[in-house]
Order: structure tokens, then C-alpha cells, then sequence
């Protein structure tokens, strides 16, 4: 299991990496919340988690779908984007805790958004821009 640490990376391909460590050690049950803002590679960082999950479709933001279903990996992969979502009780209606209680990994975009409806077990992934220290230089913190 990921421990609590903060990684810093300074490139895509080093923040996707990343991702993929987290989804080759990932086990069924497994929720990540990933927060961070718009543009600091949340989706990139997804890429990776889908490619050490065994996922080589390619991997789109669900912004209007809130989850994205990949079933084809190692074990089934949800991809959640909570960002336009109106009220934690649209999460019910998609069958939430069917997902986060289920046999697959969660990783849930903007999951501060419905703090309230997470799971004791969720771990967090948080990643921030500095912009001081180069373009592409992310800190990672997971806890």
C-alpha cells in the first residue's frame, strides 16, 4: 500500500509515472481522491493509474459524465469528475457506493466537492504548481 509521502516531479512523464506505481500496486476497494486545480495534471496523473491498471484505452475526463467505466484492466478501473456536480445527492444517483464499496479503484477528480459522502478508507492525492521552481514542477502529496 502507497504510504503517506509527498513526491516531486518535474516533468508529465514523471507525474504519470507516478500514476502508474499507484495503479500496479492498487488493490479491489482502493478510493483516491485527487485534488488539485484546473491544469496541474489531474488527468495525466489518471493516465498513468489506467496503465498500471492494465487500461490501454484512452482515458477521457468524465466532466459530463461524473464516471468513466473501464472495464478492461487487471480489475475494473471508475473515474470520477465531480467538479459540475450540483448536489452529493446526484452521486446517489448514479449509484455511488456501488463503486466506492465495490471490486474496482476509485479515483475521484475533485472529491472535496462531496467530502461528506467518501468513504473512511479513501487515501488523498493532492498535486500543486510551483511555479518558482519550473513550469513542469509538481508536488505530489498522498496521505
Amino acid at each position: 500500500m502507497v504510504e503517506d509521502m509527498i513526491i516531486e516531479t518535474n516533468s508529465p512523464e514523471e507525474t504519470k509515472e507516478l500514476g502508474r506505481k499507484i495503479g500496479q500496486e492498487a488493490k479491489p476497494g482502493d478510493v483516491y481522491a485527487l485534488l488539485g486545480d484546473l491544469g496541474v495534471g489531474k488527468t495525466i496523473f489518471t493516465k498513468g493509474v489506467a496503465e498500471g491498471l492494465g487500461i490501454t484505452e484512452p482515458i477521457n475526463s468524465p466532466t459530463f459524465t461524473i464516471v468513466q467505466e473501464y472495464e478492461e484492466g487487471r480489475m475494473p478501473f471508475y473515474h470520477f469528475d465531480v467538479y459540475r456536480i450540483g448536489d452529493v445527492e446526484e452521486m446517489d444517483e448514479i449509484g455511488f457506493d456501488d463503486y466506492v464499496y465495490g471490486e474496482g479503484m476509485c479515483l475521484i477528480e475533485w472529491a472535496n466537492l462531496i467530502e461528506e459522502i467518501l468513504p473512511d478508507h479513501v487515501k488523498t492525492i493532492t498535486i500543486e504548481k510551483d511555479l518558482e521552481k519550473g513550469f513542469d514542477y509538481r508536488r505530489i502529496t498522498i496521505e
